[in-house]
């Protein structure tokens, strides 16, 4: 069997990229889908032409790894897509990002992520794609955004030195690192620290549907990072030439306009 396999297919980005396979995608026979609310997963079926199969597990559990290490291992699937969206970030200061918040940021965005990928690649062979959803927070150090952009840094690291590794096996991986996306759960979630309000405003925010759809062209074209927008594109140019002590100055401004 084909399959596709997303997690945090749940909402936000993840949802979407069931939705677009659904709409556009072609040799695929079922989409796996992984997130902890099962309701919200089983509403999937009625978004997608592709059959979706909900699968309820929490990634920070590395229970939930084992799980699904061991249905892999039974049925045996044929993956062609790996998407890792999965992810957990929180907006604010040290002192109002408490030990536990911090701990999943770095288990779910980090770990669960590299898990996922290792316990796919025996499944996966020429002209599979994997996906990992980084930010473009990965680009530089971002105060008041500290342990989440860190988080998506390793993400990023391991996502460009992985795509070198699977070369070979004509793997295609790509990092996916958006700017800001306005209509997901995801800014709310993550201003909710119970602290001030540190980024005022999120201007030029892009939509989830574009994200999606640009991504995964990039992903089918093979390129090594996916920027799905110009906000991020130019991020990540700037990144390359600007000290990361100014870049956080630059940042500093712009979190109070």
């Amino acid at each position: 069997m084909r399959i596709a396999v997303i997690t945090g297919a749940s909402s936000g980005l993840g949802q979407e990229y069931v939705k677009e396979l659904g709409r556009n995608e072609e040799g695929i026979d079922e989409i796996w889908a992984i997130a902890r609310r099962r309701e919200r997963l089983e509403s999937l079926s009625s978004m997608s032409s592709i059959p979706v199969r909900a699968l309820s597990y929490d990634l920070i559990e590395k229970s939930s790894i084992h799980e699904l290490e061991n249905l892999m291992a039974d049925e045996k699937p044929d993956i062609r897509i790996l998407i890792n969206a999965a992810g957990f970030g929180k907006i604010g200061s040290s002192a109002d990002i408490g030990v536990e918040d911090t701990d999943r940021m770095i288990e779910l965005n980090c770990r669960a992520a590299v898990d996922m990928t290792y316990i796919c690649l025996p499944y996966m062979t020429d002209g599979a794609r994997i996906m990992e959803i980084c930010s473009t927070s990965a680009f530089q150090p971002f105060q008041y955004l500290n342990v989440y952009a860190a988080s998506k840094a390793f993400l990023y690291r391991f996502t460009r030195a992985l795509r070198v590794e699977l070369f070979a096996r004509r793997i295609k991986v790509t990092a996916v690192c958006p700017y800001w996306i306005r209509d997901t759960e995801f800014i709310p979630a993550a201003e909710n620290t119970g602290g001030k309000k540190e980024i005022r405003h999120y201007p030029l925010s892009s939509r989830v549907r574009s994200v999606a759809a640009h991504s995964l062209l990039d992903s089918k074209l093979g390129l090594a990072v996916s920027t799905p927008g110009i906000v991020c594109t130019i991020h990540r140019i700037a990144a390359k030439i600007i000290p990361s002590e100014l870049m956080m100055g630059i940042w500093a401004l712009l979190r109070r306009a």
